[in-house]
């Protein structure tokens, strides 16, 4: 699992740049929670999309990619076995076929997958996908020198472990066999329901190993999908998009593919891609970002006028900014301090801190707030919005403190929506009314990231934040809360280092099933569970609003990416 800054920031962007965020579903433009621009008349075809991107579009490797990485852009040129339903709000939680007839076909206990890819499927070129080639493509991102893209398959597929690629071992992996070239089976190490969501990433996009050029692939990638690459400048700084003559609707449910070009510029300066997409003049009038967001001034402006305001773009994605606490670092191996600050805490003035409510949504549960996820309502510490300090120095008498505490706070010193100094000195403030003293220590991010995943160097307190790879339970738990997920020399997200039998069990049971919608309600009820023991103070799921240039129509956001889908936009 990757940790979700990295996603953020090539996904979504409140705290930056990232990856989404989420709650209940709202899509589309503001105020009309529909996708479109408002007229019935059909998306037109032609034209040039501009995409105004802050984070860059770099790697555009398939095996180095997230297939929600660089906001929708790689899944324009990779197909993979299956995707996300392109429809807005929580129908686009769900995943549908791509290159395969079905979303897999399961077997001894979810230990086997098997795919048959669709007829009359081709390249760029002309030349014709097969099995092999997915085969390949799926080989070559063990390659050390390929890394970067979702780590699943090294842990899932039987031999994945110790494999390195195609490059040095030229057998390949006997755990994906291709009986013929329309073929693919997967043999799996233990059940894992969720295959079909995995097989969304770039990883399992084709790669044909003749043109194959290793790390100067995503210079010109053999492009699957309706567009190919035929500029890549600066590492993916300006990337430009022209139709794949060879790509065909007929077997492509999901992508229009409106556009005859889509121009892509990254590296840019995120209060000058927000004043280009308001002003709207020239080709920034059919331009569109998936990863800048709105800040608190800039959306009060926007909300002031009403045509503006029509071009503002609503998404939620799987994603959860909370405390963490180290149960192995005094005071926070006692329960009640725990509890304490569960309910000490102020929501509002962190949603403040955050942005506002317009951009942040209250959470008192792990989980998101949408169904794909199981999501199951809870407040085992109810305090309100604005807390329960009365109740939080009760606590913490019967824990021994009836003077109070001090305790310090890890946070970066980066004024991102995640962990920023702002949100850390909310929270100080609201704790003090509780009697807790709240000392700060800002780390620079990179110091941060790296102290808060280190298990031994990992704090008692500090900020947080989480988000799947896919609108589930499981990629949003396990890494969290799976005793066996515990990392001690290495990047270790389990930072309670809880390891209840329990819990790990339940985890198993749950890959067991290949039913998504009672798989959801189990994750719910885990959660809930683990949410009692007072691991984490949930505080907020991010919103993104987005502006998008006057001539783009047919906007859809998802509650799997929570950004605007370039696959469905058109310009007039």
């Amino acid at each position: 699992m990757r940790h979700t800054s990295v996603i953020a920031r090539r996904v979504a962007a409140a705290s930056v740049s990232l990856v989404l965020a989420s709650g209940a579903a709202a899509c589309g433009p503001e105020d009309s929670g529909e996708g479109g621009s408002g007229d019935d008349a059909a998306p037109a075809k032609g034209g040039t999309l501009t995409v105004l991107n802050s984070g860059p579009q770099e790697d555009f490797d398939p095996a180095r990619l997230y297939t929600s990485g660089g906001g929708n852009v790689p899944s324009l040129v990779f197909r993979t076995l299956t995707t996300r339903n392109r429809e807005n709000g929580a129908a686009g939680a769900k995943v549908v076929p791509d290159l395969a007839t079905d979303i897999g076909r399961p077997s001894k206990n979810a230990t086997v997958w098997t795919y048959t890819l669709k007829k009359g499927l081709k390249y760029e070129d002309g030349t014709p996908i097969t099995s092999a080639d997915v085969k390949y493509g799926i080989e070559r991102s063990f390659a050390a020198e390929l890394s970067g893209g979702a780590p699943y398959l090294r842990d899932w597929l039987i031999g994945g472990a110790d494999y390195q690629g195609p490059y040095k071992d030229k057998k390949g992996l006997d755990s994906i066999e291709t009986p013929d070239e329309r073929t693919l089976v997967f043999r799996l190490n233990k059940p894992e329901g969720e295959f079909p969501y995995l097989a969304t990433q770039t990883q399992f996009a084709p790669v044909p190993k003749a043109k194959d050029k290793g790390t100067k692939y995503e210079e010109h990638p053999v492009s699957s999908g309706p567009y190919k690459v035929v500029k890549n400048e600066g590492d993916g700084e300006r990337l430009i998009l022209e139709r794949n003559e060879h790509w065909s609707a007929k077997t492509d449910a999901e992508r229009k593919a409106y556009p005859d070009r889509i121009d892509v510029r990254s590296g840019l300066d995120a209060s000058v891609i927000n004043q280009r997409l308001s002003a709207s003049s020239g080709a920034d009038a059919a331009a569109v970002t998936t990863d800048t967001n709105l800040g608190p001034a800039e959306l009060a402006k926007v909300t002031g006028d009403k045509q503006l305001a029509a071009r503002v773009g609503t998404g939620h994605f799987g994603y959860t900014n909370y405390i963490a606490f180290n149960p192995k670092v005094k005071p926070f191996d006692n329960p009640k301090v725990r509890q304490a600050i569960s309910y000490a805490v102020d929501r509002s003035s962190v949603i403040n801190a955050a942005g506002g409510s317009s951009l942040a949504e209250p959470a008192t549960t792990y989980l998101p707030a949408q169904k794909s996820f199981g999501h199951t309502p809870y407040d085992h510490f109810p305090a309100g919005k604005s807390g329960d300090p009365e109740k939080a120095k009760s606590l913490l008498k019967e824990a021994g403190y009836q003077d109070g505490l001090t305790v310090t706070l890890t946070h970066s010193t980066a004024s991102d929506f995640e962990t920023s100094p702002e949100i850390a000195t909310a929270l100080q403030d609201s704790l003090k009314k509780a009697g807790i003293t709240v000392k700060l220590k800002g780390l620079e991010e990179n110091d941060y990231s790296d102290t808060v995943h280190d298990a031994k160097k990992e704090p008692g307190f500090f900020l947080a934040h989480w988000g799947a790879d896919w609108p589930s339970g499981g990629p949003f738990l396990a890494p969290i809360f799976d005793g066996r997920q515990i990392v001690k020399d290495g990047a270790n997200f389990n930072s309670a280092f809880l390891n209840d039998p329990s819990v790990n069990k339940e985890i198993d049971e749950i890959n067991k099933l290949t039913d998504l919608d009672a798989a959801a309600e189990r994750w719910g009820a885990l959660d809930k569970k683990i949410g009692a023991q007072a691991l984490t103070v949930p505080l907020f799921h991010p919103v993104y609003k987005r502006l998008y240039g006057k001539d783009v129509e047919n906007v859809v956001i998802s509650d799997w990416t929570g950004v605007l889908d370039i696959s469905q936009v058109s310009v007039k």
